[in-house]
Formats: C-alpha cells, structure tokens, sequence
C-alpha cells in the first residue's frame, strides 16, 4: 500500500497533514524526497560553516551555474520561512522525525544533489538563463507573473492542485531543461525507487512525503513501473 503526500517545504500546514497521516494512515515506511547528504544536513544540530576551500570544491563538482543556483534556492528558501516563522526543510524533518519516533525505516528516494546540480549546470541555456534574469527584473519592478495567472500564494499552506498545474506549466515552457532536470527525471528517479521498495516489501504501508507538485506524477510514474515488472 502507498500513500504519496505533497507538501510545501515551509508551510505549517504541511507539519499537520503529514502529522494526521501519520496518525490515520500508520505507515510503516517512510519515503522522503531527500538523498544522503541533505538528510544528514537536516537532521544535524551542529551548524556548518564553511570555508573558501569548501566553495571553490563545491564550484568544482557541482560546475557554476549548478553551484549559484543552490546558494539563490537557499537563500530564498531561508527568507520565506523566516517570513512565517520556519526553518526549511520543516516537513520533511517532521516526518523523519516521527519515523524515528515510531522506529519506522526511512528510505532516501531522490537523487544525490551533487548529480542534479552537475546535470543542471550543463544543461541550462543561454535563453533559459536570459529568462531567469528577465524575471527576475520584472519582480523587482512589481511584476508578479503568478498574479498574472491568477494564483495566489500563501507561504503557510500548500498550493492547490490546480494552481500547481499552472506554475508547472509556465515552468516547463519557459525553463525546459530546468523542468527537466529539477522535475522531470527526479520524478522517474523517486518513482523508481518506490516501485522497488513495493515490490520488496508489498505488505507494509508506504507513505511518500515529497514536493507539492511532484507526487501526482510520481504515483503514475509507480504505477507503470509496477505495471510494467508484473
């Protein structure tokens, strides 16, 4: 049995529905849409500084654009939930949290970081950079695009199906590789990974916390590797 729920990486509300699955559901495995490196980062209590050397290494691995893009993600990402009283990341250490509460296993489904981000640094193009930069001007003269498309954010929920839809539209159109890269693949990735764990352990309840907007593609994406193998 599986149950995938998306969740925002911020919003409290995501705290409580993955608090009331926990309680409803009873899952007796745990899926997070995280890899080694930031589930140790995570889970750690000891604050990391790092060094010139350690980002001149993380430019070498992760390639530049790989590297910028990470450090722009967490610093927007620290800003938002500071703006409603978060720390990111807080569903995703809720659920490990009550897993280890519970002695639940816990199961790592996303690609390590470094892989993502040295595929992105790759394969992002110029147009989708000068895009990047565009939007980023028009937001700071008060443009809001999302406005645009009628959807309204609120950082302390998670964003409704419908309106998913349509930023994950504007995404994939306008950033394709970045679609590709940070979405698409990750998705068959995750997919994969939970098929497998079905299939070992096909009694036992599964429940997947991932991303708002990854888990309606990673439960077809399941259902056909399942499919497929059977």
């Amino acid at each position: 049995m599986l149950k995938i729920i998306g969740t925002s990486h911020i919003s409290k509300q995501s705290v409580n529905d993955i608090k009331e699955q926990f309680n409803s559901y009873e899952p007796e495995i745990l899926c997070l849409e995280l890899d080694m490196p930031r589930f140790n980062a995570l889970m750690s209590t000891k604050k990391e500084e790092k060094t010139i050397k350690d980002y001149i290494l993380e430019i070498r691995h992760l390639g530049f654009k790989g590297f910028l893009f990470s450090l722009i993600g967490a610093y927007i990402e620290k800003k938002l939930g500071s703006s409603v009283g978060t720390e990111p990341g807080v569903d995703m250490k809720t659920a490990a949290n009550l897993a280890i509460k519970n002695k639940l296993p816990i199961f790592l489904i996303d690609q390590d970081i470094k892989i993502t981000l040295r595929k992105f640094s790759k394969s992002i193009t110029f147009r989708e950079k000068f895009n990047f930069f565009m939007d980023i001007i028009k937001s700071l003269f008060g443009f809001n695009q999302f406005k645009d498309m009628k959807i309204k954010i609120d950082l302390n929920k998670v964003p409704s199906n419908k309106d998913i839809e349509k930023i994950l539209k504007f995404v994939k159109k306008r950033y394709p590789n970045f679609y590709l890269v940070l979405i698409e693949e990750r998705n068959q990735i995750m997919a994969k990974n939970i098929a497998n764990l079905i299939k070992n352990y096909p009694k036992k309840k599964i429940l997947a916390v991932v991303g708002a907007g990854h888990e309606n593609e990673i439960a077809k994406l399941t259902k056909k590797y399942l499919n497929s193998a059977s």
